[in-house]
């Protein structure tokens, strides 16, 4: 019987961290959350959690948003900052600037503007010049003609 006790108490910790911006509310400003929500409302300014964003399909949010991972089904438009990754689901638009270390969009999903996904930092590890690099100029005129 105390084992029961014990597991209600330590589901409802964890559950605590849910936070939930049902459709019909309208929100200005900025907001910080641990753990997850999600929106299916109206947002416009900043969200940032360090848990999931999920953005469901009657969802607007129009702001700066940063998170671990994002999921969004709804209407995008801002800069968005993802430490683990951003997912585009079916029928959402995602118009703006990501940041992430990885992305998908699923098919009739929709994006645009700018990802940036930290290949620069493999550019910079790997930008001595390979060692295996040919001149094919010199080749160009040696191109043997072949008749139709």
């Amino acid at each position: 019987m105390w084992a029961l006790g014990d597991k209600q108490a330590q589901d409802s910790g964890e559950s605590d961290n849910f936070t939930f911006l049902g459709k019909g509310v309208d929100f200005k400003g900025i907001l910080n959350f641990d753990g997850t929500i999600r929106i299916d409302g109206r947002v416009e300014g900043e969200v940032h959690t360090t848990g999931t964003l999920i953005i469901g399909e009657q969802a607007v949010i129009k702001g700066i948003l940063s998170a671990g991972t994002l999921m969004t089904s709804g209407k995008v438009n801002g800069t968005i900052t993802a430490t683990a990754k951003i997912q585009i689901l079916k029928p959402g638009v995602l118009i703006g600037d990501i940041r992430t270390p990885g992305i998908s969009i699923e098919d009739g999903a929709h994006f645009h503007g700018m990802c940036d996904m930290g290949a620069h930092k493999w550019v910079d590890e790997n930008s001595s010049s390979p060692k295996s690099v040919h001149d094919l100029t010199a080749h160009r005129g040696k191109v043997r003609a072949v008749d139709l």
